[in-house]
């Protein structure tokens, strides 16, 4: 994944700026999937562009695919931010808790979404599931679908499009 080149990728702030640019929106993506919460993905986003750039500036060394790098320092933020929260185990003051907006039905409703969301998914032919699961669930790129799936990135394209066509009316029709 990397060379012992030097990276002059990262030497000033407006190719700092270009790189995070092109890969925010997909590595945003693929945290939030892991986490479900927006605030906790914008920090592991931004806590993971710190450490890649650290890294790279302190080792001088180059990175072939930049995104795959991110989603490793990304899963690794993660790992230890759940070993820790097992360790230390929640503490829940229940005089802060306001049942209205705490309630039952609010996750009843979300755990019914994505039920309804996975059966759809279910009902999709297997390569456009796969399409689905790559591009928008796991947050690869058309490049990365492809060669995973041994697919011109023209048709990833376009099994995506249609998957997300097929997707939508299986979802009208179920409501």
């Amino acid at each position: 994944m990397m060379d012992d080149e030097k990276n002059t990728g990262v030497d000033d702030i407006k190719s700092i700026d270009r790189m995070c640019g092109a890969t925010w929106e997909t590595l945003y993506r693929f945290i939030y999937f892991k986490v479900q919460n927006r605030e906790e993905a914008e920090d592991i986003t931004q806590e993971t562009y710190f450490k890649a750039i650290s890294y790279i500036q302190k080792n001088n060394i180059k990175v072939d695919k930049f995104i795959g790098f991110l989603k490793t320092i990304s899963l690794n933020i993660l790992r230890d931010k759940w070993r820790k929260s097992k360790r230390q185990g929640s503490i829940v003051n229940f005089d802060n808790i306001n049942p209205e907006s705490a309630s039952v039905e609010d996750c009843t409703e979300d755990m019914a979404q994505r039920e309804v969301i996975q059966n759809a998914l279910k009902l999709l032919n297997e390569e456009q599931r796969t399409v689905i699961e790559l591009r928008i669930l796991k947050g690869f790129s058309v490049e990365d679908t492809a060669r995973q799936m041994n697919k011109k990135e023209g048709n990833i394209r376009v099994l995506q499009y249609r998957a997300l066509q097929n997707l939508t009316k299986i979802l009208k029709d179920e409501h």
